[in-house]
């Protein structure tokens, strides 16, 4: 019997090692099923629009006098992030969300940077740990191509604070998308050297990302890349190349002039964005690429923008200045034509890019990794959070205090005028904000009011005025 057993087991042994050299080869031939295979760290690709109303991608359905093919594209082919929010109703603190994976009072930036000292809302703490300095620390070659918007000075300019490759525009906006300055100044980057090129800011952002795709497949094949490509489209002045304008015209002659021009520099945009997913594919590095793609705010409503069926726009805390456009593509693992209903914030992205890389994460961020929504998997366990919103402005209208939000579940506590009483939603049964509780719920409101004034106490805690 000892001798049968020993036999036996010899056996299975032989016929395991022939299984094993057997799935080697396969494996090594491209023979074995992706799932199979040991699973590659993905490029990551985030591209980030300026003002991008919610309406104002067609495959919202918000707004009939809009095409975005591409934009489209994506949300076919990925998943559509419904109850997407930005962290801010504006721009520098969305971006230092998306960048640090935290609140963005939490990193000194609760509203805008700017060129002048006395308009000055932010400076980007130089102890925030930057996406682009985490996936570098896991092999990733890192670039940033449009705009920077933390920072016109050391220490924070891009290629300090993580980005190897820098194509960028420092500023808040340009006065003019064709000189690209502001104030005068030229705020245009190679690296660490000023330049002056020709041509419109968003064929300019979508050429250099598109070269930089395919000098990378060249050069470093091998290693994985984070691309941020953060347009400014379509931000004001609203200047859309002039053959863009007519061709909006001709397919919508009575559309008002304003809501044209804004409608073709979108689809200006979706054609850029539409080109730098062609070179995806031409490389072929988009096989093993996640694409997110989002806006930093709402449009902007004096501008024309569409942000479908929610309250207000940019710079508001209502809907309309928080709810933003948000799809995600990535083959194999994204089902096309998927979509997740899960309440998500700018800042929430940076977990999930840095879990899906294999990276480490820094301690102490405020952002979750939604990373399992996009696998679809079906056991996923997210706890309820309060989630805050913080913007710090000066002029007469803001005089240099804040305006905050909380949502929390269904509820929603604003205050949008630092002069103004607030007010308290329930989003639920009034998505557009039309009833205002306050008076109805107060211990609701006690509640929420509460845990505000906790949150502007830790975002104290951070300078935000940067050294003169």
């Amino acid at each position: 019997m000892p001798g049968i057993a020993i036999a036996q087991v010899s056996r299975i042994c032989r016929r395991s090692c022939a299984l094993v050299l057997l799935a080697a080869a396969l494996l090594l031939l491209g023979a074995l099923p992706a799932a199979a295979q040991a699973p590659r760290r993905p490029n990551v690709l985030v591209i980030l629009a300026d003002d991008l109303g919610y309406g104002d991608v067609s495959y919202q359905q918000a707004a009939r006098d809009i095409r975005t093919p591409y934009i489209d594209r994506l949300a076919q082919q990925g998943m559509v992030l419904e109850n997407f929010y930005a962290n801010c109703p504006v721009c520098s603190p969305t971006r230092a969300a998306l960048l640090t994976g935290c609140y963005p009072d939490r990193v000194g930036v609760p509203g805008v940077i700017r060129t002048h000292a006395e308009n000055n809302w932010g400076y980007l703490s130089p102890r925030a740990v930057l996406l682009p300095q985490v996936l570098h620390r896991a092999g990733y070659h890192t670039a940033i191509v449009g705009k920077w918007h933390l920072g016109l000075r050391e220490p924070n300019l891009p290629h300090l604070r993580g980005f190897e490759y820098v194509r960028a525009f420092l500023g808040d906006m340009m006065d003019d998308y064709w000189t690209h300055r502001r104030h005068g100044i030229n705020y245009m980057h190679d690296g660490r050297r000023i330049i002056d090129p020709q041509g419109h800011a968003t064929d300019l952002f979508t050429g250099w990302a598109v070269e930089f795709l395919h000098r990378h497949a060249r050069q470093r094949p091998k290693e994985p890349f984070f691309l941020y490509l953060a347009y400014n489209a379509p931000h004001t002045p609203i200047q859309p190349p002039p053959e863009w304008l007519k061709r909006v015209q001709k397919r919508h002659p009575g559309l008002p002039m304003r809501r044209a021009k804004l409608v073709a520099l979108i689809e200006h945009m979706d054609h850029g964005i539409g080109q730098v997913l062609a070179a995806l594919e031409e490389t072929g590095l988009g096989k093993n690429t996640l694409v997110i793609f989002t806006s930093d705010n709402g449009g902007q409503l004096s501008a024309g923008a569409n942000n479908g069926p929610w309250r207000d726009g940019k710079q508001s805390m209502y809907e309309g200045g928080l709810r933003v456009p948000a799809v995600v593509r990535w083959p194999g693992v994204v089902a096309p034509g998927s979509r997740c209903g899960q309440v998500l914030l700018t800042m929430d992205i940076f977990a999930t890019v840095v879990q899906a890389a294999g990276g480490e994460l820094p301690p102490g961020i405020d952002g979750r990794s939604f990373l399992p929504y996009l696998k679809g998997e079906p056991d996923v366990r997210w706890p309820q959070r309060p989630l805050y919103f913080v913007r710090r402005e000066g002029g007469l209208r803001y005089g240099g205090k804040t305006i905050e939000a909380l949502r929390w579940g269904p509820w929603k506590l604003v205050q949008n005028s630092p002069f103004g009483p607030p007010e308290l939603f329930h989003l639920q049964r009034d998505p557009q904000e039309k009833q205002n509780l306050l008076g109805q719920a107060p211990q609701q409101y006690r509640r929420l009011a509460g845990e505000l004034r906790r949150h502007i106490q830790r975002g104290g805690q951070v300078p935000w005025q940067r050294p003169q």
